[in-house]
């Protein structure tokens, strides 16, 4: 980056010492689009395949720095140099809090954009201005292996946090970007198992429907400014040359003005397998490794590894290829590093004066232990077993392979310069007054071993209160690796079990991504709370909830089952055949949406503005929340709609709006969703469209999909109407 920069200054120079103008690609006054079109004119085919690399290396005969070298910040910007951990994106999920992501996101990009400025190196090559993030595919399985890297299971709430992360870690100003975010991957990527080979079989109303709509969300409302394509195929077309999503749908329908890149290694794939190892056989569409590359760039697909800059020269000599496709990726990758100001000097940048003292500042410290905070969900409270109160607890038995600091922190983020596990957090929170001892009693998955147990037993046997954290790690769920079930894995149930049986005063934490099936512990513990995968400052956050210093306010952003009875095998893509909230229609062990809170809210005085809106209007639902307790807290007031009558199967309810609501004891908000009647379109097709259908739709308020607090109707009068 250096060396490159250099050159850019150096070329600069020269110029003026000659008395001629800058060249038009280096002067930022001229539209970009002039820009553009005068850098590729200079490009020879060789260059411009190599800026087609992801890892491109720059051109430093025109003073072209490698500025698209990627990075990740999925909950933490990707670094060797210690940078800010939040935890991950499941928990951000279950916060129910776009404004939070959007600061989270923006702070990550402060980051992003001090590493670049102090031209630090990376883990893989110098730090760029393109983060592959976010992840916005939707946990339709909860087996799936990567919940951790995603928000929910529905595209409403996962469509909110994408357009809050894509513009917090863009910037408001999509001509001048702070940095570049990729949301991958695309599209119904949702089984690990056989990922880079498998076809996933969706018809065309769940595409529309179900896979799609958070993606438009994040090109058209967030301007996301590049997409990650995925390995798998969908129905037989892989997803790295498939012209109908990259092109008809992402750039025809949507608009995406930025580019597309694929999954590591996704045109190789195309020829067959990347390795020997049998998981990793690719799709096989092509023999011919020149032919593989010029197809997926004549679908859309701009940017790849090494497979692009060694084969798109050879791909146009042999005629497979036209310039023209060629100056079309171009021009598409380097509008985004136009906009990134990659080509401009420094001190041409808005972003220029972001300094390394944001990296790990205390406000980012801050936020991240907020962000925990707001993700932990109370899921049972027993005759409001919890808060633990100071003065009547004077011993406590940590125990679990999430207690210490080994607890689990996900995946894609940097070197966190400290975690605070819950036996930590504890200590620090309730001092030497409290006598705070730890036992392990059984590891994440290995079998049970009788004397650790035993040791966690007679700890809980002589302590005030035992609290378990149990959960999972990245040997159980994480990318390559789905689960088999729902069950604590190793001995942790067997653990569980034992602990209860020495003290009825047992609490149990989660710290895991996907849901776990703990209908023991609903059954029989007084107290069960989710912490998920918290950052860096989980233990003191999950410390604060335990005694009432801070008070839960998190929903889960998915559907905990009780077992996998009923839940349809992984390669079923229609969610109508049981899957999530919006079909399932056995009893949940907790249900979407759910989260309890120390005080309790009163729903009341629900007012719709009309009781008929036409097919193109909207409706402005309002309803009282009263904190009715006698603390400060959080609730997500959630509105769903049902379709009472229809010539097609409709979801059993639908997420239409939420909001996070902080109230003060006794205080209360008059909450208003206002929301077109178009969001109650279905995909016909038959007409290959969204369209409203006229008739009744019931009117849900509630605390979860479940808990439903009021009700009401709004009937939809005219034609059917295409969204």
């Amino acid at each position: 980056m250096r060396n490159a920069l250099a050159a850019l200054g150096l070329l600069s120079a020269c110029v003026m010492a000659s008395g001629q103008a800058a060249p038009v690609y280096q002067d930022p006054s001229k539209p970009i689009e002039m820009r553009i079109a005068d850098l590729v004119g200079r490009l020879t085919l060789e260059e411009k395949a190599q800026q087609l690399n992801h890892l491109n290396k720059g051109i430093p005969r025109l003073g072209i720095p490698m500025w698209g070298g990627w990075n990740q910040t999925l909950h933490g910007v990707w670094s060797k140099e210690p940078t800010t951990l939040f935890p991950a994106p499941i928990a951000m999920g279950a916060t129910w809090d776009p404004a939070l992501v959007h600061r989270i996101a923006d702070a990550m990009s402060d980051e992003g954009r001090a590493l670049y400025n102090a031209k630090a190196e990376g883990p893989r090559s110098q730090h760029g201005l393109v983060y592959r993030s976010p992840v916005i595919n939707i946990s339709r399985d909860p087996r799936w292996g990567r919940i951790q890297e995603v928000f929910s299971e529905d595209p409403w709430l996962t469509s909110r946090m994408a357009v809050a992360y894509v513009k917090g870690l863009q910037g408001e100003d999509v001509n001048h970007l702070k940095l570049a975010a990729t949301v991958k991957h695309f599209a119904v990527n949702n089984v690990e198992t056989g990922r880079q080979h498998l076809s996933a079989e969706v018809d065309e109303r769940n595409l529309m429907e179900y896979w799609l709509p958070h993606w438009k969300a994040a090109i058209m409302e967030g301007h996301a400014q590049s997409v990650m394509s995925s390995y798998n195929a969908i129905n037989g077309t892989p997803d790295a040359m498939n012209h109908y999503l990259l092109t008809d749908i992402l750039r025809k329908k949507w608009g995406l003005d930025g580019f597309v890149t694929d999954d590591l290694g996704a045109v190789a794939l195309l020829t067959g397998s990347r390795n020997s190892n049998a998981a990793e056989q690719g799709q096989r569409a092509s023999e011919d490794p020149v032919e593989a590359a010029a197809v997926a760039i004549r679908a859309g697909n701009d940017s790849d590894d090494t497979e692009f800059e060694t084969n798109i020269p050879l791909a146009v000599k042999r005629g497979l290829l036209t310039t023209k496709d060629v100056d079309q990726a171009v021009s598409r990758v380097l509008r985004v590093g136009f906009r990134l100001g990659a080509f401009d000097p420094p001190e041409k940048s808005p972003y220029a004066g972001i300094s390394m003292s944001v990296v790990r500042s205390p406000e980012h410290l801050e936020l991240s232990l907020k962000a925990a905070e707001e993700s932990i969900t109370l899921l049972t409270n027993q005759h409001d077993f919890l808060p633990l109160k100071r003065d009547s607890v004077h011993s406590i038995a940590v125990i679990g392979p999430a207690g210490y600091n080994g607890y689990e922190t996900g995946n894609y983020y940097g070197k966190p310069f400290r975690k605070v596990g819950p036996l930590t957090g504890l200590r620090d929170l309730l001092g030497d007054g409290v006598r705070v001892q730890y036992e392990l009693g059984a590891g994440f998955t290995e079998a049970a071993d009788p004397a650790a147990i035993a040791r966690a037993v007679e700890l809980a046997r002589k302590s005030d209160v035992a609290v378990l954290f149990l959960g999972t790690d990245l040997h159980v769920e994480a990318e390559g690796r789905d689960r088999r079930d729902l069950n604590l894995p190793g001995a942790q149930e067997q653990l569980m079990e034992a602990v209860f049986a020495a003290n009825p005063k047992t609490i149990l934490v989660l710290m895991n991504a996907g849901p776990l099936a703990v209908t023991w512990a609903h059954d029989h513990l007084p107290a069960v709370l989710e912490g998920w995968y918290p950052g860096e400052a989980g233990g003191t956050a999950i410390a604060r909830a335990l005694f009432g210093e801070d008070n839960p306010g998190g929903h889960i952003p998915y559907t905990m089952y009780a077992s996998l009875d009923g839940v349809p095998p992984q390669n079923e893509y229609d969610v109508s055949k049981g899957y999530t909230y919006l079909y399932f229609k056995g009893v949940p062990l907790y249900p979407f949406g759910h989260g309890l809170s120390y005080t309790h809210f009163e729903y009341s005085h629900l007012t719709l503005s009309a009781a008929s809106v036409a097919k193109t209007g909207q409706v402005d639902v309002s309803f009282d929340l009263k904190n009715v307790g006698a603390r400060a807290g959080a609730e997500v007031p959630q509105l769903y709609t049902h379709q009472a009558q229809s010539g097609v199967v409709q979801p059993i309810k639908s997420l239409r709006a939420f909001e996070r609501v902080s109230l003060a004891a006794g205080e209360t908000k008059r909450v208003h969703f206002v929301f077109p009647a178009s969001q109650l379109a279905f995909y016909d097709v038959h007409t290959h469209g969204f369209v409203v259908e006229p008739g009744e739709f019931r009117i849900l308020i509630g605390s979860s999909s479940e808990d439903i607090r009021l009700k009401s109707s709004l009937t939809v009068v005219g034609g059917v109407a295409k969204k």
